[in-house]
């Protein structure tokens, strides 16, 4: 969250099977940026705006979409990528109607826990790198 407060618009695709915890993230993402209040999963409404920070920030979860063509009846163009943080659940439903990601998180059941694999394009590769340095071993 501290990486993408800087900025100024990003799309992040989470990735994942059933159950990784993309929407569990995506809630954390929210509340650490600053999103009061309940934070709804968008299964079923599939895109929730939410304002933080002076920033609108975007919840997809295109999981029920059958075709992407669906994606022109969410009004995306109201909610431009250069200017709004995108968290896009199950991306490859949109397939190549949507932006290229800054950010690619993907998720694994893993033994009792869960391993997160990020793959990112610059300046956010060395904004991550920074927050999680201490933790983590980073590949460039």
């Amino acid at each position: 969250a501290a990486a993408l407060r800087g900025q100024p618009g990003a799309v992040v695709f989470l990735e994942g099977d059933l159950g990784a915890g993309k929407t569990t993230l995506a809630r954390g993402l929210l509340q650490a940026m600053g999103v009061q209040g309940r934070v709804r999963s968008p299964t079923y409404t599939l895109m929730e705006p939410y304002q933080a920070g002076g920033r609108t920030i975007l919840h997809m979860d295109l999981y029920r979409l059958a075709d992407p063509l669906e994606l022109h009846n969410l009004g995306l163009a109201d909610y431009p990528p250069a200017e709004t943080l995108w968290l896009v659940e199950w991306p490859e439903k949109g397939g190549a109607l949507l932006p290229s990601p800054e950010l690619r998180v993907t998720l694994q059941l893993q033994g009792g826990g869960r391993r997160a694999d990020l793959h990112c394009e610059d300046p956010l590769r060395r904004a991550l790198a920074a927050e999680f340095s201490e933790f983590l071993k980073v590949e460039h």
